[in-house]
């Protein structure tokens, strides 16, 4: 090249390919945002749409109702009214089985926040217990709570921390009534405990642990997939929402699972020490 050494070509080289990367890089940061700017207007419409829809569907829910009671002190033959109150009553449950997807779609869409503060794991978990233990009872499932003896400090958001841990009751729950648990017990167990790991930080961790039917592997891969779900009628946002709500306190969810052995769900979160 006109008389350039082997050194400088190799460096204009180098400066060119340098360039082009920089200019690649850049176009692909722009691309990025503009795609981060596109689902955040996206967001907004989803929100904006179900919060709309939310307003006509209880309208509809009270006139399910209205109708509903007219046709209990309507002078018609026994036979019409059973069928027409069997149609209301249909709607009515068509329509909460909506209103509860759009607040489930709501909570997960919308901003998490959070209001970490030292806590004690095993107050939220003492609590969530005395709060479930008669919705299990009523089920005909008995709940355990293996609250560690001593404290269990982390940063945590007591609030979110409970309604995470709901979720996993409220699954665990479903699934040992959805599956019989054959002639075994039906039990569930809410546990709290200090784990120290060696070569890791000790850590705090609340586990729910159920006799249910278990998962196979590929179910297993997939509970934290939205809207995916195995229950009729079930939103498949119940997990989901777990999971941001311990991934946004540091913390992380561990699933073990065997097909007919059961499920045990963990929320671990890293322990607060030295104060």
């Amino acid at each position: 090249m006109f008389g350039l050494s082997a050194g400088a070509i190799g460096g204009v080289l180098y400066a060119r390919r340098t360039r082009e990367r920089m200019i690649a890089r850049t176009r692909a940061a722009e691309r990025r945002a503009r795609g981060a700017e596109r689902l955040a207007e996206i967001g907004k419409m989803t929100g904006g749409l179900a919060h709309e829809i939310k307003n006509p569907l209880s309208t509809i829910g009270l006139n399910a109702q209205l109708l509903e009671e007219a046709i209990a002190e309507a002078n018609l033959p026994e036979d019409d009214r059973a069928r027409f109150a069997r149609r209301t009553g249909a709607l009515r449950r068509e329509v909460d089985r909506l209103r509860d997807i759009l607040s489930d779609f709501l909570e997960y869409a919308g901003e998490l926040r959070l209001e970490p503060a030292p806590v004690d794991l095993n107050e939220p978990a003492s609590d969530l217990a005395d709060f479930f233990l008669p919705q299990a009872e009523q089920q005909g499932v008995r709940l355990r709570a293996q609250i560690s003896p001593g404290p269990l400090r982390a940063e945590l958001d007591g609030a979110r921390v409970k309604q995470a841990a709901l979720n996993l009751l409220l699954n665990a729950l479903q699934a040992i009534t959805r599956s019989g648990a054959g002639d075994g017990p039906r039990e569930i167990i809410l546990a709290t405990e200090r784990r120290q790991r060696p070569g890791l930080e000790p850590e705090v961790v609340l586990r729910v642990t159920d006799t249910g039917p278990g998962m196979d592997e590929p179910t297993r891969e997939r509970i934290f997939d939205p809207y995916f779900t195995t229950r009729p009628g079930g939103t498949g946002l119940g997990l989901p929402t777990a999971r941001r709500i311990v991934e946004g306190l540091g913390g992380q969810i561990e699933v073990h699972a065997e097909a007919g052995r059961g499920t045990s769900v963990a929320m671990v979160f890293p322990e607060l020490v030295g104060e």
